[in-house]
C-alpha cells in the first residue's frame, strides 16, 4: 500500500491505511506500507519515504511529499520487493502514489478518499486521466468521493466504507470527567467547525465540560478568545491511546464540520466507544450515522441548533442511551475486518486477470 500523506501525522486517510494493513496482516497476508514519515515509522511494516511538505488542499493542510528524493525512494522500494499488488490511496495526490501509478510495477487498485473539488484534478486532467487508466479497480469511500473522481477522470468506481477496529475502542480505560462532557476531535481550522462549537458552548450551562483535542491554524486565536472560559480543556495533539480513553470517557462527541467530509470515521469511533454523537448534517456523516437513530444531526454552522442538541443529549439520559445502543449495533457493519475481506477479494481478482 502507498500513502501520499505522512504516516506520522494524524489523519483519516493515514489511519485507514494503517488499520487496513494491520487487518490484512492479521489474516496472514504480507503487507508493507510505503509513505512519507516525519519521524519514526508508526509501525514495523512501514517503509518511510522521507519528510513531508505541508500543502493546502480542500480547505485543509495535506502533509505530502512531492520532492524528487521521495520519488526515488518510492521507485527503489517498489523495485526491491516483488509485490503482487500495489494499492494506491489517493492515487492522484502529488508524490509517491502518482509515481507508483506511472511506474506500474504490478497490478494496481486505487482508493479515492477526497470529496469536494481539486484544482490539481482540474489543471492536470488529461495527464491524470491517462494515469488513472492504469488502475485495474477503482474504489471510493463515499458517493461524494466517487463524484469528485468521476467528474475529473471518468471511469467507474466501487463504493466501499471506511473501517474501524471496533474492539480497540471498546476496551481499555476511560478518562474520568467532572461533569457532562463534550469531546471535539479534529484539526483546528475553519472547515472543521470548532469555532461554531465554541459559540454554541457560550449558550450552554456552567456545568458542561468540553475537551478539545488537536491543533491547527485557528488554535492560538480561539484559545485567546476563550481563555477566560474554565469549562474548556485544550488537550493539544493526543495519542491513539488517549483518543480511545477520551472517547470512552466523554458523554458526547461533537463533529461540527462545515463541509468537505466524505466519510465520518470519527463518528464510527464514537459508536464503537459507546459515546453519543451530535454532528453536522453533511452527506458524508449522514451515510455513517442515521439522523435521529444513531446521532443527532444539525445544519452545518447553525450555532443555536448545535447548542440545543448538545444540551438535550447531555441532559436526557434515556435519549442518549438510545443513540448509544443504536450506534453500537450500527458500527459492526463498518468493521475493519469486513473491509479487509472486500479488498482481499479485489486483490485476488486483479491477480487472476493479470495472469490471463
Amino acid at each position: 500500500m502507498i500513502s501520499p500523506y505522512s504516516l506520522s501525522v494524524p489523519g483519516g486517510v493515514q489511519g485507514q491505511i494503517l488499520g487496513l494493513a494491520q487487518a490484512l496482516r492479521e489474516r496472514g497476508e504480507y503487507v508493507r506500507v510505503l509513505g512519507p514519515c516525519d519521524g519514526p515509522p508508526p509501525a514495523p511494516f512501514v517503509t518511510p519515504l522521507g519528510n513531508s511538505v505541508p500543502t493546502g488542499a480542500n480547505g485543509s493542510i495535506a502533509p505530502i511529499a512531492p520532492d524528487p528524493a521521495a520519488q526515488l525512494r518510492t521507485i527503489r522500494a517498489l523495485r526491491d520487493e516483488d509485490f503482487d499488488v500495489v494499492h494506491l490511496h489517493e492515487p492522484l495526490a502529488p508524490g509517491p502514489t502518482t509515481t507508483a501509478m506511472l511506474l506500474r510495477p504490478a497490478p494496481m487498485v486505487g482508493t479515492f478518499h477526497a470529496a469536494g473539488s481539486s484544482r490539481a484534478y482540474e489543471a492536470f486532467r488529461p495527464l491524470l486521466s491517462r494515469g488513472a487508466r492504469r488502475l485495474e479497480r477503482r474504489f471510493a469511500v463515499s458517493e461524494d468521493a466517487r463524484e469528485m473522481a468521476k467528474a475529473a477522470l471518468g471511469g467507474t468506481y466501487e463504493i466501499v466504507f471506511n473501517g474501524v477496529h471496533v474492539a480497540s475502542f471498546q476496551l481499555g480505560r476511560h478518562t474520568k470527567t467532572e461533569g457532562p462532557t463534550v469531546l471535539f476531535l479534529g484539526r483546528h481550522e475553519e472547515r472543521k467547525g470548532l469555532a461554531v462549537l465554541l459559540r454554541a458552548v457560550d449558550q450552554m450551562g456552567p456545568d458542561v465540560r468540553v475537551w478539545i483535542a488537536g491543533d491547527g491554524p485557528e488554535t492560538a486565536q480561539l484559545r485567546s478568545l476563550y481563555a477566560a472560559d474554565p469549562r474548556l480543556e485544550w488537550l493539544g495533539e493526543i495519542s491513539d491511546e488517549e483518543r480511545g480513553e477520551r472517547l470512552r470517557g466523554a458523554d458526547v462527541l461533537c463533529a461540527p464540520s462545515l463541509r468537505g467530509e466524505s466519510f465520518g470515521i470519527v463518528l464510527l469511533e464514537a459508536m464503537a466507544a459507546n459515546t453519543a454523537i451530535v454532528a453536522s448534517d453533511l452527506a458524508g456523516y449522514a451515510r455513517v450515522a442515521r439522523a435521529g437513530i444513531d446521532a443527532a444531526l444539525v445544519p452545518p454552522g447553525n450555532v443555536d441548533s448545535l447548542a440545543t442538541e448538545l444540551t438535550s443529549m447531555l441532559t436526557n439520559v434515556d435519549r442518549r442511551e438510545r443513540f448509544v445502543a443504536s450506534g453500537a449495533e450500527r458500527v459492526l457493519t463498518f468493521s475493519m475486518r469486513a473491509l479487509s475481506e472486500i479488498y482481499l477479494e479485489a486483490y485476488r481478482d486483479v491477480l487472476v486477470n493479470a495472469d490471463h
